[in-house]
């Protein structure tokens, strides 16, 4: 397969500047949300060792390569959106990300939406497992007497929620 000039994952970078040093060995992805974007652009590009090697270890047991790359062949991949990125920074050791994979099958185009969730084993991050569609989102409800949460030590009432 011809690799793209422009980044399968949608971030507007080359291939060369984005996901292909991850997908050629040459670099590790330095956060969840590179990880998943590198995980769509082999997908896109076809690289079925890639999507293996980078699921957690002990995960890796049901790992169907010949559906995986079946997959990945019979579909045009179209586009990719990141819809929330929950932790799986530089200092965490796990996060999660929600992503919508568009691609086009037998003809049809398809969705594919998933909340991937992350973890990072020896410094290095792995895919562990997902779950279809948003993973649920909490809120915390902020007391006017509890401490602001922009960090400032102030109540919060007398800080940013003055204005509120």
């Amino acid at each position: 397969m011809t690799l793209p000039d422009k980044c399968p994952c949608t971030s507007g970078k080359s291939f060369a500047d984005c996901c292909g040093p991850f997908l050629d060995g040459k670099a590790l992805p330095p956060t969840a949300e590179a990880l998943m974007r590198s995980r769509y652009s082999a997908f896109a590009t076809g690289n079925i060792d890639y999507l293996e090697e980078s699921l957690m270890p002990g995960t890796r047991g049901d790992f169907d390569r010949a559906a995986v790359g079946e997959w990945s062949k019979s579909s045009e991949w179209t586009g990719l959106q990141v819809r929330h990125v929950e932790a799986g920074g530089a200092g965490d050791e796990e996060g999660y990300v929600e992503f919508v994979a568009l691609f086009r099958q037998e003809g049809t185009d398809r969705v594919h939406h998933e909340t991937g969730h992350f973890g990072r084993k020896d410094g290095r991050w792995y895919y562990v497992d997902g779950t279809m569609g948003m993973r649920p989102r909490t809120v915390v409800k902020i007391g006017r007497n509890d401490p602001c949460t922009c960090g400032s030590g102030k109540k919060y009432k007398k800080c940013c929620g003055a204005a509120a």
